[in-house]
């Protein structure tokens, strides 16, 4: 780094001037397949913000929750009691699976919310549904991930943006994504018996 300021001021002339021609390339748009996996925190967390984004544009949106269950969490309740005109939100599940301990309900669960997120995106009013926690119903087969990666490549409309969320996202859904986020688990709280806290995880 130099403490130049005319050398700088050249320096940054030159990568906007990079930057503006690789920009101009970038003229086509389209609904985007996102996934958010991996064992760091922040896979749901930055899906919401998109939700958010999607909201104070005025842009109707939708969650469909997997897995997490009836417990209040800030962005569910915020969604419902401001929210609810643009953004639908369907909790589904009924606790983690280690909660339930009941895999024909856990299945059953799952399909349902499945079947609503269908409906959801192939209502083309929405321009985002998130699938919050989606990728564990996919990683104990509760859903088929061959039907799934089907019906996002056939029938997702072409400019609904589709966000699916989970640890141990399934490769065929990694290889039909646009986007794929993976959370890098570095340090955690938890491993130093700090529980989890409201306003960071829920």
């Amino acid at each position: 780094m130099t403490d130049d300021p005319e050398r700088h001021a050249m320096k940054m002339a030159k990568k906007k001037a990079a930057r503006d021609k690789i920009m101009a390339t970038k003229t086509d748009e389209k609904g985007l397949i996102i996934v958010h996996t991996g064992k760091g925190k922040g896979k749901s967390s930055a899906a919401f913000g998109m939700i958010f984004r999607c909201i104070a544009h005025g842009m109707p949106c939708a969650v469909v929750q997997f897995i997490k269950g009836g417990m209040s969490t800030g962005e569910r309740d915020l969604i419902l009691a401001r929210f609810s005109d643009v953004c639908a939100f369907h909790t589904m599940g009924e606790g983690f699976t280690w909660e339930t301990q009941d895999r024909t309900r856990d299945t059953e669960m799952a399909q349902a919310a499945w079947a609503k997120a269908k409906e959801l995106i192939r209502d083309e009013t929405n321009k985002m549904v998130l699938l919050d926690e989606i990728n564990i119903a996919l990683r104990y087969d509760y859903l088929d991930i061959n039907e799934v990666v089907q019906f996002l490549a056939e029938e997702k409309p072409h400019m609904t943006h589709v966000v699916l969320t989970g640890r141990n996202a399934k490769d065929e859904l990694i290889e039909i994504a646009d986007l794929v986020t993976e959370m890098e688990l570095i340090k955690h709280p938890f491993r130093s018996g700090i529980k989890a806290q409201i306003g960071v995880e829920f």
